[in-house]
């Protein structure tokens, strides 16, 4: 059997048009011009944070300048607390969520980390990825020698 040339040709525009369409088929790359890509950075995006993490793990993300939100109540803030750390007490995180940066990590601190969860998860309807809770809370911090302040 002997196949004419419109034939080959027929055969081969259709397996180009069915290339061309297949959502396999890479696109060619968009070109663009070496100034812009120099002067707009790519922008970061981290991956969020695990729910929990170990008072070690707080006590680094703090030295790189985590936000330490504590959601106890102020005796218990008065008493002990992380230097550096803001008190919002869990019962009023919900109506000061704007005083919270999103633009860095956030550990948040009770005083052995049930409130804790719960102020994460209130971050975390509020748009917050950047947030975990630190297990233990502060019994935990305290046991293993971390700094503590006292006083308001």
């Amino acid at each position: 059997m002997r196949y004419s040339s419109r034939w080959w040709v027929f055969v081969l525009a259709a397996m180009l048009v069915i290339a061309g369409c297949s959502s396999t088929a890479a696109a060619p790359p968009a070109a663009v011009p070496v100034a812009a890509a120099q002067s707009t950075p790519a922008p970061q995006v981290s991956a969020p944070l695990p729910a929990e993490i170990a008072v070690a793990e707080a006590a680094a993300k703090r030295e790189a300048g985590a936000f330490m939100l504590d959601v106890r109540q102020p005796d218990e803030w008065n008493a002990v607390h992380i230097p550096g750390a803001t008190l919002i007490p869990l019962d009023q995180l919900e109506q000061r969520v704007n005083e919270v940066p999103r633009d860095q990590e956030v550990v948040v601190v009770c005083r052995s980390g049930n409130r804790s969860q719960q102020g994460r998860d209130i971050l975390k309807s509020a748009g917050y990825s950047q947030v975990t809770s630190m297990a233990g809370g502060m019994n935990q911090w305290s046991a293993a020698g971390y700094p503590t302040a006292t006083g308001p």
